[in-house]
């Protein structure tokens, strides 16, 4: 592995993380899945002040339903909630409701806001669109369902992690282009946003831990699926949106040695530069994924700024 620059506090960690998975079949995939691919430390128990409830929300036309996990403070609401929909990464190959449960209930509590969590349809068994359909299909759910959920219809973000920030802006851009549903806000931690592979940092971390170059070109190629031809949907890839005017304001993350490092940026920038509000932070010394090692001070930095950024624009909507 190339000698990088690595936060103390994370290089330790960084020998015993895998640097290549055999992505190349849907058996692989599926075997990881089962269990081969455990990262990251157990989960703490669950909270006290709030409650779950999982439920099936009607999927996109023609499709099965799309599972979705509900978090509710226990607390007395003063008034309808602010709601964080929730969308987990893993390389559109990747992840479940599980992946995010611990950081959904720490949102709920520590934001008083309902979190709904979504179990969107994985590749390479469902390219695109189905991922980005289901997304959009519960963030309908959720906008229509506002009373009842006891959300403030005024006061809905997007959240997402790698491939469910990707996930999260192109959900974004169709809620724009379709007349709704209103978002006040997106979330777009370590984005995965261009299938064309083609940024310097895409180039030169190809032996990264967790996600490098060898990686991210299965997960475009399973994501896209044996039938595409030319070039791809904004909605599959934002960075490839022409036009981002109109979109809600942002925080994007990114990670010095991480191969989705600039297309974070550029994307952030081409925000900025359509008149979105946009915070960008790029967390010097860090991998796609060190989040996992949560007691580095860098780690911790980043997760207080999530929330930070959530509540200013909760209390801004």
């Amino acid at each position: 592995m190339t000698k990088r620059a690595y936060d103390p506090e994370l290089a330790a960690i960084v020998p015993a993380l895998p640097t290549t998975m055999d992505l190349s079949s849907v058996e692989q995939i599926q075997q990881l899945r089962a269990g081969a691919l455990t990262l990251g430390p157990p989960p703490p128990p669950d909270r006290t002040d709030v409650t779950r409830e999982d439920r099936r929300v009607p999927g996109p036309s023609g499709a099965p339903p799309v599972p979705v996990r509900i978090y509710r403070p226990k607390a007395a609401a003063q008034g309808a909630r602010p709601c964080v929909l929730e969308i987990h990464g893993g390389g559109f190959l990747f992840g479940s409701i599980e992946m995010m449960d611990a950081w959904c209930q720490l949102a709920a509590a520590s934001l008083d806001a309902v979190v709904v969590s979504v179990e969107y349809r994985l590749a390479p068994e469902h390219p695109f669109p189905a991922g980005v359909e289901d997304c959009y299909a519960a963030l309908r759910f959720t906008a229509e369902h506002a009373a009842e959920l006891g959300v403030d219809p005024a006061r809905i973000a997007l959240a997402g992690q790698s491939a469910g920030g990707g996930l999260a802006a192109a959900t974004a851009l169709l809620a724009r282009d379709r007349g709704g549903p209103a978002l006040c806000f997106q979330l777009l931690e370590i984005p995965e946003l261009d299938d064309r592979l083609d940024t310097p940092s895409m180039r030169a971390f190809i032996d990264t831990p967790l996600w490098n170059r060898p990686n991210a070109e299965w997960s475009w190629r399973h994501y896209l699926g044996p039938a595409h031809a030319g070039e791809p949907s904004h909605y599959a890839a934002p960075a490839r949106a022409k036009d981002l005017a109109g979109l809600p304001p942002a925080y994007v993350s990114t990670m010095e040695f991480d191969p989705l490092r600039d297309e974070g940026i550029l994307y952030a920038l081409r925000l900025l530069q359509a008149g979105v509000p946009v915070e960008l932070h790029s967390f010097p010394g860090t991998f796609h994924g060190s989040a996992l090692v949560a007691a580095a001070k860098v780690s911790e930095r980043g997760a207080r700024e999530t929330f930070e950024a959530l509540r200013r624009a909760f209390a801004g909507s």
